[in-house]
């Protein structure tokens, strides 16, 4: 049983960010992921049927552990729990959204791009963070940046990363893996080509070993 971001964050070097349109697509692109090796997968609020594809599959995929993103709300976290996601990662980090997920044991990933946003969430005793957008807050330099006044945070850095930069991020001391949508092109999703997500999952582990 997870019970903490950290025991999620280190189950895969990467964590697929997914918009899903068509409901349909839920439980094939899930299985494609966690057979290609990526298990932790981050539901984006950002379609209708956002909710009812991380119900689908918390029941139909228990391999993976699935997650929503894209939280901006407390009621989106109440939901997002209902309809079964294990962990939330939001693009901000706001005391409200902290203190919900504190109450609900929730494992959070809350969004930081700054040095006053880090010590927003280590007020909440937040240590683990997702730096988005992490490219243009300026990626690896900035990570860099972040480890000498906080040695204690580690990072989940998404936005602009994929198979050319991934290695100059994961080879940081202050950073646990990294989010990307590379792996779940919405050309293949569109054409329901799960075999080649598998295929781009399992060079992502592999290229990361």
């Amino acid at each position: 049983m997870i019970h903490t971001i950290e025991e999620l964050l280190n189950l895969a070097p990467v964590i697929p960010v997914l918009v899903i349109d068509e409901l349909a697509d839920a439980v094939p692109l899930a299985t494609a992921l966690v057979e290609g090796g990526l298990p932790v997968l981050e539901i984006t609020l950002r379609t209708p049927v956002a909710l009812a594809a991380i119900e689908a599959i918390a029941s139909q995929v228990p391999q993976a552990m699935v997650g929503v993103g894209t939280v901006t709300s407390t009621l989106e976290m109440e939901q997002s729990i209902n309809a079964g996601a294990t962990f939330a990662v939001s693009p901000g980090c706001t005391s409200e959204l902290a203190t919900k997920a504190a109450g609900f044991e929730l494992p959070y990933l809350p969004g930081v791009a700054s040095p006053s946003d880090v010590m927003r969430a280590l007020e909440h005793d937040l240590s683990i963070l997702k730096l988005f957008p992490a490219e243009a807050v300026g990626g690896t330099a900035m990570l860099k940046a972040l480890a000498g006044p906080f040695p204690q945070v580690r990072f989940c850095p998404t936005g602009g990363i994929g198979p050319d930069n991934m290695l100059d991020y994961l080879g940081l001391d202050n950073v646990m893996t990294i989010g990307g949508s590379w792996v779940a092109p919405k050309q293949d999703i569109l054409a329901k080509n799960w075999q080649h997500i598998t295929e781009l999952a399992t060079a992502a582990v592999q290229k990361a070993a």
